[in-house]
């Protein structure tokens, strides 16, 4: 496999460097304020022509393969740049389960970053076992009235929408009586609740307590019943690191660590520059079988294993060269603990792996 530029793309990525030269420092990359200022990023990496590239030129995609957006993560990292806003998985869900008429009027203002959203699926009782969810959504003429609490909903204090599951059909097995909606977040009946981090972030997620919220009929997406369907395509999606530009911020942070050591290189610190090397080639591998028309499937699982083990290594690799005096580090090694349990828990992965790619227990 040969992973050098084409001219095209190595233009591509000079003009990106160029832009950030002059408008990365402009953005915070940590803490509350980074959180608050993610709506300015995305507008303005928008705006550049850095964001939204291998969507459809319909709802305002360049249609660009995905090799640019490994180009665009890659080039944020190395600027120390915050990272490309995290949306894909809600734009594919969206985009292979919501009418023509939902993707029309919801998928533009998503994708510009005038309207912003968040993912209502994890409850305080269905997280790894989200097919448990209790949130319930009943009709109620041309509405639904829905009732029930979400947690762990990124953004949700600032979202203008939510792509919401919940359970329309309680007398059928749990699996198939969840369905999906677009509801508003600003409305009464929806109230949130900030959840403070380890780390000390008090503003990238929180919980939301839905009483008796409506949202229209039509803002159904797919058909009743069809909400798992598309939580296991937004799930899939979110758990595949290979669009994400994580192995190049881990890899940056290896070298930055390194070059405090003064030569003498903890373990900790060796075994996490193996394992980031490690991912490094491994998402190559899954970009150059995106290229060649590849879906993975249920490997996204793997995926999403392997990256908690290399940022959970990286964060090992932070407290033993920093400890617990410099509160970037600490705060790097303490993040790195939620790994193993956003975006499905390592166990559910280990489940997943060895039942649908090893077939065992079959």
């Amino acid at each position: 496999m040969d992973f050098r530029d084409s001219p095209e793309e190595a233009a591509f990525r000079q003009r990106l460097r160029s832009w950030l030269s002059e408008h990365a420092k402009e953005f915070p990359t940590s803490g509350d304020e980074y959180w608050a200022r993610q709506g300015d990023w995305h507008r303005a990496l928008y705006q550049a022509g850095f964001f939204g590239l291998s969507w459809s030129r319909e709802y305002g995609g360049q249609e660009l393969p995905p090799v640019y957006d490994v180009i665009v993560d890659e080039e944020l990292a190395r600027a120390g740049a915050p990272p490309r806003p995290s949306l894909g998985y809600l734009v594919v869900g969206l985009s292979r389960h919501g009418s023509e008429k939902l993707r029309r009027r919801f998928l533009p203002p998503m994708i510009n970053g005038t309207e912003r959203w968040c993912q209502g699926f994890s409850e305080p009782g269905a997280g790894s076992d989200l097919a448990s969810l209790t949130t319930t959504a009943t009709r109620d003429g041309d509405h639904y009235v829905v009732h029930g609490q979400k947690i762990w909903t990124s953004y949700s204090d600032v979202a203008d929408w939510c792509l919401l599951l919940a359970r329309t059909d309680p007398d059928v097995p749990k699996h198939k009586g969840i369905s999906a909606f677009i509801i508003s977040m600003k409305q009464p009946g929806v109230r949130q609740h900030p959840l403070r981090m380890i780390n000390g972030v008090t503003t990238e997620f929180g919980q939301v307590f839905f009483d008796g919220a409506t949202v229209p009929a039509d803002q159904m997406v797919g058909a009743p019943g069809e909400g798992w369907a598309l939580a296991m395509t937004v799930v899939a999606h979110e758990r595949e690191p290979s669009t994400l530009g994580y192995a190049a911020r881990y890899g940056k942070l290896i070298r930055q660590l390194a070059a405090r050591t003064g030569g003498r290189v903890p373990p900790e610190l060796a075994w996490a520059a193996v394992q980031t090397e490690m991912l490094t080639h491994h998402v190559r591998r899954r970009l150059s079988e995106q290229l060649d028309g590849v879906s993975h499937g249920p490997q996204g699982s793997l995926d999403k294993l392997l990256m908690t083990w290399v940022e959970q290594s990286v964060g090992h690799a932070a407290l033993a060269v920093g400890g617990t005096r410099d509160p970037d580090l600490l705060s790097a090694y303490l993040y790195s603990r939620a790994q193993s349990v956003m975006g499905g828990t390592a166990q559910i992965q280990k489940n997943i792996i060895a039942a649908r790619i090893l077939g065992l227990g079959a």
